[in-house]
């Protein structure tokens, strides 16, 4: 099974943010956020594309397709075109490299990378959402719990 990972940039250091990249071998971050901006000046598009670019990472903007905010909500644009063509293009990108999907919220559950996560477990992967250093927690235990 192949494995992409989550991560909520929300308050987060660079030194931190890229910490927890590093401590899981993550060579590509995929962005998801519709507005790719932030109140931290590190997280805003062109400022962590520097920031990835320094660190050798890569950075892929897939916000046009997977990013929240949708009219008639997301749960429902998860049944659309767009959104499958943005979940097949997400599978090739972390099919080649350990991959994690960015957005701002921390937490996945309150986040709509809980719903791409669905979609990528229908399709045979295994989710890991970063909470924090250390901490990750699994879609497979929807009830809450929360591993070291």
């Amino acid at each position: 099974m192949q494995k992409i990972f989550t991560l909520g940039t929300d308050l987060r250091t660079p030194e931190d943010f890229i910490e927890i990249i590093n401590s899981y071998n993550i060579e590509v971050v995929v962005d998801v956020r519709s507005y790719p901006v932030s109140k931290l000046d590190h997280f805003r598009r062109t400022n962590l594309e520097l920031l990835l670019k320094k660190e050798m990472l890569e950075y892929h903007y897939s916000g046009n397709e997977l990013g929240g905010f949708r009219k008639s909500g997301y749960e429902n644009y998860t049944h659309t075109p767009e959104f499958e063509n943005g979940i097949t293009m997400l599978e090739r990108i972390a099919s080649a490299k350990i991959s994690v999907i960015i957005c701002a919220e921390r937490f996945p559950w309150k986040c709509h990378r809980r719903f791409i996560a669905r979609a990528l477990q229908g399709r045979g992967w295994v989710v890991e959402h970063i909470i924090d250093k250390g901490k990750v927690w699994a879609p497979k235990q929807l009830r809450g719990a929360v591993s070291e």
